[in-house]
């Protein structure tokens, strides 16, 4: 009997101890976070994702995934429904990709907010606001695996036409074309090698006695400048050449002035003079040859005209013979 209650004392003691581990357990576990519950929509697949799974905020665990099913408003979507800490910011432009973790691959939703929008989304839980799930990096790649594949493809198609018989061929010409030309460069360098020593290098060493003749006639050049310069200032001295020039022509300017406003005028009016008396003369040689009998016996008088006192008709002659 006493067997008995010592074993029923010892599982009672257990059974004591479990309670105590375990309320200490959910003790220290308990939270206390107050979270809002958001709703996710996709038509991707979200392979790998599981109730519990975790949510982050830009690498912060912010919420859970609380449950995944069918969308009831989108007829083929798939509807995720977390939980998320009431302290991150979320905005009307925060959206959400399937991301997964390195080694274990295990998926999670990942939260971020390019700050397009300062509008906070308004937590409603009877009735779950809606955040946009985008395609992650791997769905992108997998919508692209075709075309990339495509691309591949024809890369591979254009380097086994790269690498073919006609292709390799010219590339052996090419690499013999190269080569002599190489040689050719080669035989060049040495002829021009050849040419300096003989060529350039006698006249290198002759440039120093050029230079002293071309210094020499620099100076030349520049004494018969400064000669020029001082020839110059002596013609354009005061009372030098070009001043008197210039007075003996401002003197000739004067006489010819001074010839046009009084000798001139009297030119043209003995030149006129000379032009009336030779007129004059002109009509007495033409009356002298009209009348030459007026150099002994003068003009005379001059007879009456018609009509005039002293006129007398002049008598009628009869030029016909009388029968």
């Amino acid at each position: 009997m006493e067997n008995k209650a010592h074993a029923i004392a010892a599982g009672a003691f257990v059974l004591g101890l479990i309670a105590v581990l375990v309320g200490l357990v959910v003790w220290f576990t308990r939270d206390n976070t107050v979270r809002n519950i958001y709703e996710l929509s996709t038509r991707d697949a979200v392979s790998g994702l599981q109730p519990q799974a975790m949510v982050r905020y830009r690498g912060i665990a912010v919420g859970k995934v609380t449950s995944i099913d069918f969308d009831p408003k989108v007829k083929g979507n798939v509807r995720v429904r977390i939980t998320v800490d009431e302290r991150v910011p979320l905005t009307t432009s925060s959206f959400a990709t399937l991301s997964y973790q390195g080694v274990t691959g295990l998926a999670f939703i990942a939260l971020d907010d390019k700050g397009e929008s300062n509008v906070v989304l308004k937590p409603n839980n009877d009735d779950p606001p809606r955040i946009p799930l985008k395609p992650s990096m791997l769905a992108q790649l997998q919508d692209r695996g075709e075309s990339i594949i495509n691309q591949v493809e024809e890369v591979t198609k254009r380097a086994n036409t790269l690498l073919g018989d006609d292709n390799q061929k010219r590339t052996a010409d090419a690499l013999e074309n190269i080569a002599a030309a190489s040689a050719s460069a080669n035989t060049l360098i040495k002829q021009l090698d050849n040419t300096v020593k003989t060529g350039l290098n006698p006249a290198l060493a002759a440039l120093p006695e050029t230079m002293t003749t071309v210094k020499k006639a620099a100076g030349d050049v520049s004494r018969v400048a400064n000669n020029f310069n001082t020839t110059v200032g002596r013609l354009n001295a005061p009372d030098g050449p070009v001043e008197r020039l210039s007075d003996g022509t401002k003197a000739l300017a004067q006489a010819v002035d001074s010839f046009n406003a009084a000798t001139l005028p009297r030119v043209n009016r003995v030149a006129d003079d000379t032009s009336r008396a030779v007129r004059r003369l002109g009509r007495a040689a033409d009356g002298i040859n009209d009348n030459p009998q007026s150099l002994l016996f003068g003009s005379g008088g001059t007879a009456a005209g018609p009509g005039e006192p002293g006129f007398s008709a002049p008598p009628a002659t009869n030029s016909l013979a009388r029968p």
